[in-house]
């Protein structure tokens, strides 16, 4: 169990950020975002896809593929019908009229135009009378910094939604705390994305000019470390029989016109996992006059509506099995321990992770992800309490 306590950020390393950032002619938010182009660049070399293989993560089905309840699970997400929103780009008499604009347009403006039709807002809907998502949080192209790394290259998806903090009761963050650590000062943790979303579930990437195959590769490390997340609590409990082979994760790659819907699962065999993903469905919205155009949206309230409930049940129940008080060093993040730079120049290490000592360059991905590094002792953080009312 000690390997999923929180990696904890050195001093000396938050003071070099802190004197970076005093320094820097740019600001920054709280994730440390990169500018769109600079995120980007790892995942445009097609080598990008064998760096994630090195780690167990295949942009592939299995062998055995998923099992099949989820297989019925994709079909009832896809065609379960939901409203439409009646105001909209893709109204029927302006649909064309939407497409045609953006079609040479850059990622910024099929952002802006085309994605709230394809992955609708879990917040926004929640603000619109869906109180049944309250207890989600989404981010907008804001660095996975609270999660412990996979590759040299730090997650930005452009949307991503998981859990906030408020939706777990007061003993359930008692029970995480180990795990989650001081996440307000960056400790990194195997079920957080940010600083306030929890086991993250959706992610989607958006590319103009064919560049969809880069969104996939942008995609499939992101859901890699969610399905992660679930994988490593259902082990620790010794119930990974329950997520072996299912649909724990999603994510949707888009453009102005063609939509690539997948579900990420893992694979496990003993001490052994592989995570993958299965294509749900492919399509264009521009084709057959549009009658596809409202599918990914119907899908992702479906994820929202139909699945997800069982999801955050699932999780809620492992987490009342962790036991409640834990007395482990928490691992430090020092500048001298971590990922070192994959493949060269192909990614550039984030400057929070650093490096790995030579010696250690032989270890396996596994032991990269697991490695428990003496430190301080655990000190559980204040503010753990769900807040009241």
């Amino acid at each position: 169990m000690d390997h999923l306590l929180a990696r904890k950020k050195s001093p000396s390393g938050l003071s070099r950020k802190r004197s970076n950032s005093a320094t820097s002619t740019t600001s920054t938010t709280p994730s440390d975002q990169k500018p769109r182009e600079e995120k980007s660049a790892p995942y445009r070399d097609p080598r990008y896809k064998t760096l994630l293989e090195t780690k167990g993560s295949f942009m592939d089905k299995s062998d055995l593929g998923i099992a099949d309840q989820s297989k019925v699970l994709c079909h009832k997400l896809l065609d379960t019908a939901q409203g439409e929103p009646p105001n909209s780009l893709f109204r029927s008499d302006i649909f064309d009229s939407t497409c045609r604009r953006v079609g040479d347009r850059n990622e910024a403006r099929v952002i802006r135009d085309i994605t709230p039709w394809i992955v609708p807002s879990a917040e926004i809907l929640c603000t619109y009378g869906a109180s049944h998502l309250r207890h989600l949080i989404e981010s907008v192209n804001e660095g996975w910094n609270n999660s412990v790394p996979l590759t040299g290259t730090r997650p930005q998806p452009d949307y991503s939604v998981g859990f906030r903090r408020n939706a777990f009761t007061e003993d359930q963050l008692t029970k995480l705390s180990p795990f989650i650590g001081d996440f307000i000062a960056g400790d990194q943790s195997f079920f957080m994305a940010t600083y306030y979303m929890y086991f993250p579930f959706l992610t989607c990437e958006v590319k103009c000019a064919g560049a969809l195959d880069v969104a996939d590769r942008q995609n499939a490390h992101s859901m890699t470390l969610a399905v992660r997340a679930i994988v490593e609590l259902f082990r620790v409990l010794k119930r990974e029989d329950e997520v072996n082979r299912q649909i724990l994760a999603f994510s949707i790659s888009h453009d102005h016109r063609s939509v690539r819907i997948y579900g990420h699962y893992p694979v496990i065999d003993g001490k052994d996992v592989k995570y993958y993903r299965h294509p749900i469905h492919m399509f264009d919205i521009t084709a057959l006059d549009g009658r596809d155009k409202w599918t990914a949206y119907r899908f992702t309230k479906n994820v929202y509506d139909i699945w997800l409930p069982t999801h955050f049940a699932n999780i809620c129940s492992a987490v009342d099995q962790l036991p409640s008080d834990l007395d482990f060093d928490v691992p430090p993040l020092s500048e001298t321990t971590g990922l070192s730079q994959d493949m060269g120049h192909l990614v550039q290490s984030d400057a929070d992770v650093g490096s790995v000592r030579p010696e250690e360059r032989s270890q396996s991905s596994n032991a990269e992800q697991h490695a428990v590094i003496p430190g301080t002792s655990f000190t559980r953080p204040e503010g753990s309490k769900r807040r009241k009312g």
